[in-house]
């Protein structure tokens, strides 16, 4: 399709950049050597991952002690932060003046 716009010197319809018939970017040495360096690092970061430090044995519940305390010390937080418990009877509490209604 670019073939025959390029041959029979159509335009482009609309902005050239964008859009389903638009202009292909041209492909640099620099994007090319970009894209390598990109997928180098990849490798070595899938490298690195392939090689976990700890076994899965090591591994299972090593920091159960931590968790459990960083949880408590986050309960503990919202605890201090959040108010007494309310009760209805102590606010209604002075309308027992009177128990006219009940015998």
């Amino acid at each position: 399709m670019f073939l025959t716009t390029v041959l029979l010197r159509k335009r482009i319809p609309g902005k050239q950049w964008i859009g389903k018939y638009r202009r292909p970017r041209v492909v640099t040495v620099a994007m090319k050597q970009g894209m390598i360096r990109r997928l180098e690092i990849e490798a070595e970061n899938e490298y690195w991952l392939s090689r976990p430090f700890l076994t899965r044995e090591q591994e299972y519940k090593h920091n159960t002690e931590e968790r459990r305390a960083k949880w408590e010390a986050f309960k503990s937080l919202m605890k201090a932060k959040f108010p007494e418990h309310r009760y209805i009877e102590d606010h209604l509490n002075h309308l027992n003046v009177s128990k006219k209604w009940t015998y």
